[in-house]
């Protein structure tokens, strides 16, 4: 797949797209936003013809975002364009509120507002964006495609990826009878990648311990069935609102895998299986299938092809954690790739995207794969949930699991002494009333100076229109002098005291041009 080029005459050609993005899902919409924004054509392909499904809407499409996506959404400007957190705070029917309310919960064990203690986040300043709200795939994707073709995307629906060749200087992507060159290819087209395949990517990882069924029924005699989520001596089941009930069968996957036809008489024999009831199906309006299967690409870049979100890593859909993933996959690719085209990237910038996005997926796919665990039938799975229980009900239990859920804790090794370093940077209110969010919108890297030094500006004038340099104070500080922001809003470098340059300068070196 990576045979040379006769000549690189055909890069220069217009038609010619910086980058191909297959898949228009929230994940490819957003990187291609990201790369958009700094100047690079791009082509998304997306095999389905309609945007809009069912299963992209409430309840079926509902997903919840967690701190690092609300705040990649604020740093550009989208935040404010969504709409379904603004009049839905709990989608699950008899949601109890004020300090009873559920903000979350890890295998089915719910976690409460008033057992957080926020305090406990010390670099979270007030007027922070929200830990966690509710949106939807089929909003996301409105507003991300909006987005995308006001900076100049062309999406083009109907297409599936049938296969690609590579060379040294670029991608030949075929769809059916039809070819499109790019100088670079990214897999955002799901679990099922045609890219990721095709591309000869290694996924390994663990094999499913369940069927998980999302249907929309009608009950001849719903007072059998509870509301909310149910844990039984055979299963799960959780019904949000009447008549759409999510089940979980620990059937091994076996059904799922089987692909055959979503019968009524079928979710019928599960349903009364694991509810442990006789309860009658009148209707199957809409029913889909999907497992815990944890698998994880061994590389995320082969060559010009690279791979993000469901198409780099799949686990169980269990507290929404896949597309907030896939998400922070975009944001961090994006400004890579496309300092990579412009050729503006230090050396192993590009590299940098696996060795700071993979370790992440691990973590959640490790965090699936334990509230799969305790989810199970068998005695040790039994005690091991009474015991988690018992700690998520206390104030330190539930503040570790919100801060896990909503990602307070995401990190990158990126080495520097402060502590903040490698963390997103906290919401610094600037004293012209500005917040350091609404300095983010143009994806450029920002040299925060609070004191003003001379010096520091010098620096970051040499490196022109990739690093905004902003010298202010703020209301709160956190003791900080200054602090490099990195374009996706994470801290490549912070000083409590006087700056010390070539400490910065290193930084700077490492992740501009």
């Amino acid at each position: 797949m990576n045979d040379t080029l006769k000549s690189n005459k055909s890069i220069q050609n217009p038609s010619i797209h910086d980058v191909i993005i297959s898949g228009a899902g929230p994940v490819g919409l957003f990187l291609a936003c990201e790369l958009a924004l700094s100047k690079c054509s791009i082509l998304v392909l997306e095999k389905a013809e309609d945007p809009h499904s069912p299963l992209k809407q409430l309840p079926f499409g509902i997903r919840g975002l967690s701190a690092p996506t609300i705040e990649a959404l604020y740093r550009r400007d989208l935040l404010n364009e969504l709409e379904i957190h603004k009049r839905l705070k709990n989608p699950h029917q008899n949601a109890k509120q004020g300090a009873q309310r559920q903000v979350g919960h890890f295998a089915g064990i719910p976690f409460l507002e008033g057992d957080v203690d926020t305090s406990q986040w010390k670099y979270r300043l007030p007027g922070s964006t929200a830990t966690s709200l509710i949106s939807e795939m089929q909003e996301l994707e409105t507003v991300l495609a909006r987005r995308a073709e006001a900076l100049g995307v062309e999406i083009r629906r109907g297409l599936a990826i049938t296969g690609f060749h590579q060379t040294t200087d670029g991608v030949t992507v075929q769809s059916g009878d039809q070819s499109f060159q790019g100088k670079w290819l990214v897999g955002c087209d799901g679990a099922r990648s045609i890219v990721r395949k095709a591309g000869g990517f290694e996924f390994a990882g663990t094999e499913p311990k369940f069927t998980g069924y999302s249907t929309k029924i009608d009950i001849v005699d719903p007072e059998k069935l509870s509301p909310g989520r149910i844990v039984t001596p055979t299963g799960m089941y959780l019904q949000s609102q009447p008549g759409y009930v999510v089940i979980q069968d620990f059937d091994g996957g076996a059904f799922h895998s089987s692909e055959k036809p979503i019968t009524l008489e079928h979710v019928q024999e599960v349903l009364r299986r694991v509810s442990n009831t006789d309860v009658t199906i009148s209707t199957l309006h809409i029913a889909t299938t999907w497992t815990d299967r944890a698998r994880q690409a061994t590389t995320y870049r082969n060559g010009r092809v690279l791979l993000a979100g469901d198409a780099a890593h799949i686990h169980a859909p269990l507290g929404g954690q896949g597309l907030n993933l896939g998400l922070g996959d975009a944001m961090n690719l994006g400004w890579k790739l496309a300092a990579t085209i412009h050729e503006k990237a230090p050396e192993g910038l590009l590299d940098s995207y696996y060795t700071e996005r993979h370790p992440i997926g691990v973590q959640v796919l490790d965090w699936s794969r334990a509230q799969v665990a305790i989810m199970g039938l068998t005695p040790e799975a039994r005690a091991l949930n009474a015991i988690i229980r018992d700690l998520i009900s206390t104030r330190d239990g539930a503040t570790y699991f919100a801060g896990r859920v909503w990602g307070i804790f995401t990190h990158y090794n990126l080495g520097g002494d402060h502590p903040l370093t490698g963390y997103s940077v906290p919401h610094f209110e600037l004293e012209n009333g500005t917040a350091i969010g609404e300095l983010m919108h143009d994806g450029h890297g920002i040299l925060l100076d609070f004191d003003r030094n001379a010096s520091l500006k010098t620096l970051a004038d040499k490196y022109g229109d990739q690093m905004k340099y902003v010298s202010a104070r703020a209301k709160e500080q956190l003791g900080l002098s200054a602090v490099l922001i990195r374009p996706d809003g994470f801290i490549a470098w912070a000083c409590d005291s006087d700056p010390d340059c070539s400490e910065l300068q290193k930084a700077a070196a490492r992740w501009f041009f």
